[in-house]
């Protein structure tokens, strides 16, 4: 089984995972403000408890989005990084995906509605069938919390729910949601396992952050983490 080193820092929990044979290990950490900070010591450390080496991977995954944009970039930059300096490619899996198999393997749900904060007074979300494998039903959106229009039962998940819990109560499935339910880079690498065995993965230069909602102008704030970002992953061994 290939090796494979998981990047995720869409929402406020940042976390990277590595998978090797049978065996995941992870770390994360929670505080939107540290992302850029923290994943880097993550990933060290986890190497370290492994006893392998960057180069050793088979492919370097992250969370493509959607979610928060600087979250995005973070974990498309630094997985950019790493896999230029190891020679390595690229997975993107899509945060939704992750949480809908995080569901299915919490609860043995075979379809679920994901459901994530999306700010503005807005939520991202789709709809998958996770019978076997995660498939989609209703692709990734981005809309208005009374947009969210799932087919048949599902079981609901995901930060939404707790966000705007007035407005998708009227849901079949809100009841029964589970809110904790948040991207996390344990099931970016099982859904990047998959997809790198079926050849589905990008040069470091080709990888790209997923966005559902277009942003004009970005505050000097996130220029900054943004150059921190870049500047992280250059340095990292």
């Amino acid at each position: 089984m290939s090796t494979i080193l998981a990047l995720e820092t869409s929402s406020e929990l940042a976390s990277c995972a590595l998978l090797r044979g049978d065996v995941v290990l992870s770390r994360s950490s929670s505080g939107v403000r540290t992302h850029s900070l923290s994943i880097l010591p993550m990933v060290q450390e986890l190497l370290a408890e492994a006893g392998v080496a960057l180069a050793d991977c088979d492919a370097i995954a992250y969370g493509s989005g959607p979610g928060s944009f600087t979250g995005v970039r973070t974990a498309c930059g630094i997985a950019q990084g790493l896999a230029f300096g190891a020679r390595l490619p690229v997975v993107p899996v899509v945060t939704l995906d992750a949480m809908a198999l995080a569901c299915q393997q919490a609860h043995g749900a075979q379809q679920v509605l994901a459901v994530l904060d999306a700010r503005m007074g807005e939520v991202y979300w789709a709809q998958y069938d996770v019978t076997d494998g995660v498939k989609i039903v209703l692709p990734p959106a981005l809309s208005a919390p009374a947009g969210v229009a799932p087919q048949g039962e599902v079981m609901a998940c995901g930060n939404g729910f707790a966000a705007y819990a007035e407005a998708l109560a009227g849901l079949p499935c809100a009841a029964g949601a589970d809110a904790a339910i948040m991207p996390h880079a344990e099931h970016i690498a099982r859904l990047a396992r998959v997809a790198f065995a079926a050849g589905h993965f990008v040069s470091a230069a080709e990888a790209q952050p997923l966005y559902l909602r277009n942003k004009i102008a970005y505050t000097s704030a996130e220029r900054l983490v943004m150059q921190q970002e870049k500047a992280a992953a250059g340095a990292a061994p």
